[in-house]
């Protein structure tokens, strides 16, 4: 491993520069990842990561701490960079009408309003003061970019910037700001997809197809992201010219992450071969196994979905109500293309498999 590893520094920088061995970041997964899974995969070799956007200030003081106390390794922090939602009553409560049949099956009451239950890291100086405070080794963006004073803050106290791009105008856009690094997110990735503007048009290209136009396009350094499951696919993105993969469903099923039971049944079935992009969980694209509750948003003359993330607040509300009386056909499972491919091992195992299959690849 002590062999592999140096030859992979030697031919990534990128490697040096996180202080990893293995090219492979485990993807933020806001909601599945941990503390504990980030630490097993930093010191397993490669960079773990946990995502603090989905919960309160508090709440990311303590997956900070705890991944520093479960590890000495570097580890990368996600935050959510999107646009305010815009406020539109109308749309709102078209949308909650939408789904009142669901609540109603559910025995639970229809929502009066929707609430704007994520925080976005643009213009969010306490978190940007708790970052500067706890100075993690790794912080990537994902939905888009802060403001150019947060990135140069970041960057001014030695952490390493990433960003999620799903184009390359978007690449582009975050060489220009300064981040030190761009995640090339594909169409097959699972979850959230990163685009800046979803109401934009999206030219939706493959992993390889993005990552080989930024390869000549772009001059930071390439983390590929989306549908690689194993070290044979992260050797081709190497090939292709990416200096790392991240890899999120294939972290899914490790016993750190906190994917519920029924989450991990269903990645563990035949429909987990069946994912969709929708956005009508959250107000965002993201690809997930398709259930009753995609079927059901997804019907021809469906109201338009509210913005991210006032949609999530509906579907968030509605998966509690269902899950307690046992039914999961509403929850947001997200998985990639290659769910199928996904492996049910302890994370450092798991880690240690593809870097030994990276490894036979390049023999």
């Amino acid at each position: 491993m002590n062999t592999q590893g140096e030859r992979m520094r030697s031919t990534h920088p990128l490697l040096e520069r996180l202080g990893i061995e293995i090219p492979i970041i485990q993807a933020p997964m806001a909601g599945v990842s941990t503390p504990e899974l980030a630490a097993a995969v930093s010191n397993a070799g490669a960079l773990g990561s946990i995502a603090i956007g989905a919960g309160t200030l508090n709440q990311a003081r303590y997956a900070l701490n705890k991944t520093r106390a479960l590890t000495t390794r570097p580890f990368n922090v996600n935050l959510f960079c999107h646009a305010p939602p815009q406020p539109d009553t109308q749309r709102a409560q078209a949308w909650l009408a939408h789904l009142s049949p669901l609540f109603e099956a559910a025995a639970a009451p229809t929502p009066a309003t929707l609430e704007e239950i994520y925080r976005s890291f643009v213009g969010d100086s306490d978190t940007l003061a708790l970052l500067l405070e706890q100075r993690p080794a790794v912080v990537s963006f994902h939905f888009g970019l802060p403001p150019a004073e947060h990135i140069d803050a970041l960057r001014r106290a030695g952490m390493y910037t990433l960003a999620t791009a799903t184009s390359v105008e978007e690449a582009a856009a975050i060489e220009q700001a300064g981040v030190d690094a761009v995640v090339a997110q594909g169409i097959e990735a699972g979850g959230h997809r990163g685009i800046f503007d979803p109401s934009a048009h999206d030219e939706q290209l493959s992993t390889a197809a993005l990552v080989s136009k930024l390869a000549k396009q772009c001059s930071l350094p390439i983390i590929a992201a989306g549908g690689i499951m194993d070290g044979q696919g992260v050797a081709r993105m190497l090939e292709l010219g990416a200096s790392a993969a991240q890899l999120g469903t294939a972290f899914v099923l490790c016993p750190e992450s906190s994917a519920a039971p029924a989450y991990r049944a269903n990645l563990k079935s035949e429909q987990a071969g069946d994912t969709c992009l929708t956005a009508s969980f959250s107000g965002r694209p993201a690809r997930g196994i398709v259930n009753d509750f995609i079927r059901f948003c997804e019907t021809p003359g469906s109201p338009e979905v509210p913005d991210y993330p006032l949609a999530y607040d509906a579907a968030k509300q509605l998966h509690a109500a269902a899950s307690a009386q046992g039914n999961h056909a509403f929850a947001a499972h997200w998985a990639g293309q290659g769910a199928t491919l996904a492996r049910e091992l302890p994370a450092a195992e798991l880690v240690a498999l593809l870097a030994d299959e990276l490894r036979k690849y390049n023999e």
